[in-house]
């Protein structure tokens, strides 16, 4: 055995030439059916076979945006009324959808996702009327001013641009060779950076936007003598370099503390007469209307309008609301819940479009494209509904400064708001005496208790 084993090597020794000429080439190594399919077990896809999917995501998400915005005009509230009504069975349909998948946790997400919508449509219903008058008075305000319906569109593609770009690396994470724990937490920084990029697009429109409403509404019209020259070209231009650094700061902590503050007060308002539970939500209420007097989007329109730093700004919009009470109109309005359904719904109908062509494809990537498809469509259809978002603010900024400048512009308005607004003061104030006379009962059965014993 030794000696066969010594003779072979010898032979190779003496026919080093044959030797490798016996041996596979390395055309051969990589043509061999065993190292091709090593290759296809790592790889199962290349970073061209997502583009489709996230051009699908891109393109249906600006139709989206853009019909939201020309049906503004005919059929705004309508389509506010189906944001509503038809979220709640969206977030359903695909909760079913994703447990016949098997993909457990995704439905478990979307049933409670269904459900907190479900609850908080319920806890708001009686407040929906006054949100539709408000929203109805900004659609109305924003047709009158073509040149802000342009700005959208502009900022649209812009956004729509900077995901093609995004969409590159998206696609390269999904067809890596990582793991999936790997590939969702680069989607998730991913994710991050191009929620925030959005926010920030979305707040210079809504920069641009409140500064032009709160001009024609103080100067009394669009075609007044004492309008500026040139005002949309100024906020654009003020937006975009002394205002940047503010919106840029501001949008990292507005949109996540409105959401949690709108849950809360749906919330807090069918608690009942649980007084441990009552308790601990009064706490989170409290903590949020802190951050709330240090990120809100009032903040904005001061900034279009005078410049401040965005804390000051954020500061001095509340402060004029609690001084003047319209805080309490303020917090009885839902309009940027119902916008923010919109959003939502037209991210779900985004990100179902890429999915279902990703499914078509590829299988087991449906989710992680359909989810930051998802994310695509919201910010892109966000860019639209903001435009309506900046008109409310602007009309409660206005409103809080001078209530006549509402006025000269629709009377009607001016005298249905301020209806609501002392219907809410006087429910403010019953319910105040209503816990001080708890208290004070509570006080006196204890001293009585104290006294007998």
């Amino acid at each position: 055995m030794v000696g066969t084993v010594q003779g072979a090597m010898m032979e190779l020794k003496r026919h080093p030439l044959e030797g490798s000429l016996n041996r596979p080439g390395i055309g051969e190594m990589f043509s061999g059916w065993g190292y091709t399919t090593v290759i296809v077990e790592k790889r199962k896809g290349l970073t061209e076979d997502y583009w489709p999917s996230y051009a699908v995501a891109g393109g249906v998400g600006t139709i989206l945006g853009w019909a939201w915005l020309l049906l503004l005009g005919s059929r705004a509230n309508q389509m506010m009324k189906v944001s509503v009504h038809i979220l709640t069975a969206y977030l359903a349909i695909i909760s079913v959808l994703c447990f016949w998948g098997k993909q457990f946790f995704w439905g478990i997400a979307f049933a409670i996702g269904s459900s907190l919508q479900f609850l908080y449509v319920i806890s708001v219903i009686d407040r929906l009327p006054f949100t539709m008058l408000v929203l109805r008075k900004a659609v109305k305000l924003i047709w009158s001013l073509p040149e802000v319906m342009r700005v959208a569109y502009a900022f649209m593609v812009v956004m729509l641009l900077w995901m093609v770009i995004w969409s590159f690396g998206a696609s390269g994470v999904v067809a890596s060779s990582f793991g999936d724990g790997g590939r969702w937490w680069l989607l998730a920084v991913l994710s991050v950076s191009l929620f925030w990029t959005g926010a920030v697009l979305c707040n210079i429109v809504h920069v641009i936007v409140s500064g032009m409403v709160f001009l024609v509404l103080i100067h009394g019209g669009r075609e007044a003598a004492s309008m500026p020259p040139k005002p949309l070209t100024k906020s654009l231009r003020y937006a975009v370099t002394t205002s940047f650094g503010s919106i840029c700061y501001g949008s990292l902590f507005t949109a996540a503390i409105r959401m949690l503050r709108w849950e809360i007060r749906g919330f807090r308002s069918k608690i009942g007469n649980n007084e441990c539970l009552l308790c601990c939500v009064d706490f989170l209420f409290q903590l949020v209307e802190t951050l709330v007097r240090f990120f809100n989007k009032y903040a904005y329109v001061q900034i279009a309008v005078s410049g401040k730093s965005f804390n000051r700004s954020a500061r001095d919009a509340w402060e004029l609301f609690q001084s003047t009470g319209v805080e309490a109109l303020v917090a009885y309005d839902c309009s940027g819940a119902v916008l923010l359904m919109g959003t939502v719904l037209g991210g779900l109908i985004t990100g179902t479009c890429a999915g279902i062509w990703t499914w078509l494809k590829i299988h087991d990537r449906v989710l992680m494209v359909g989810s930051t498809s998802m994310l695509m469509g919201m910010i892109l259809v966000g860019v639209a509904m903001v435009v309506v978002e900046s008109a409310v603010t602007s009309l409660y900024i206005c409103y809080a400064e001078d209530p006549l400048l509402i006025n000269r512009w629709d009377t009607d308005f001016f005298n249905q708001m301020s209806e609501v607004l002392h219907q809410r003061l006087q429910h403010r104030s019953a319910r105040a005496r209503e816990v001080l006379t708890e208290i004070h009962n509570q006080l006196g059965s204890q001293r009585r208790e104290s006294i007998s014993v």
